[in-house]
C-alpha cells in the first residue's frame, strides 16, 4: 500500500548514509543473509494474512530488507567500473540479469502455481539472493576499491 511505499521511500537516503559509514558490501552482505532467512517465511505469512495492518507490516519487513540492495546497488555497480567502461560494465549485466530473472519471474511463478508448487517460488526467490549473497561476498569492497576516485 501507499503508507508502506512511503516508509521504503524514507528509508533509501537512510540506508545510503548507513552505506557510506559502514560500506556498500557489507550493507549487499546483511541485504543476503537477511533475504536468505526471511523471504520463505515472509512469503507464507502473507499467503495466511487476513489482517491488512498485518500483511502491511510484512511486506514492510521484505522492503525493510530489499533496502539493503536498492539504495546501494547503482552506486555499487558505478564503483565497480572504471569511467572508460562504465556504461557497458554496468548497463550489460543489468539488462541480462533483469531479461534473464525479472523478466520470467511471472513465467516461473504461474509455473510452480500450474504444478501445485506454488511454494516453489519462493524458494526459487530465496535461491537468487542466495546467488546474489555468494556475488556479494566476493566482490571487491568497493570502500577501498572504487573506481569513481579515478574520475
Amino acid at each position: 500500500n501507499a503508507a508502506t511505499l512511503f516508509v521504503f521511500m524514507l528509508l533509501q537516503p537512510i540506508a545510503g548514509g548507513l552505506s557510506d559509514r559502514v560500506g556498500r558490501k557489507p550493507l549487499m552482505i546483511a541485504f543476503g543473509i537477511a533475504g536468505v532467512l526471511f523471504t520463505y517465511p515472509i512469503f507464507t505469512a502473507l499467503e495466511t494474512a487476513t489482517n491488512p495492518v498485518y500483511a502491511g507490516l510484512l511486506v514492510m519487513a521484505a522492503l525493510l530488507i530489499v533496502t539493503g540492495y536498492t539504495s546501494i546497488n547503482a552506486v555499487v555497480k558505478a564503483e565497480l567500473f572504471p569511467a572508460h567502461i562504465r556504461a557497458l560494465g554496468v548497463a550489460l549485466p543489468y539488462a541480462l540479469a533483469n531479461t534473464l530473472f525479472g523478466g520470467t519471474a511471472e513465467y516461473v511463478a504461474l509455473k510452480f502455481k500450474d504444478s501445485g508448487f506454488e511454494r516453489g517460488f519462493y524458494w526459487y526467490v530465496t535461491g537468487m539472493i542466495a546467488v546474489s549473497l555468494i556475488v556479494y561476498l566476493r566482490m571487491k569492497d568497493t570502500r577501498t576499491n572504487s573506481q569513481i576516485v579515478e574520475d
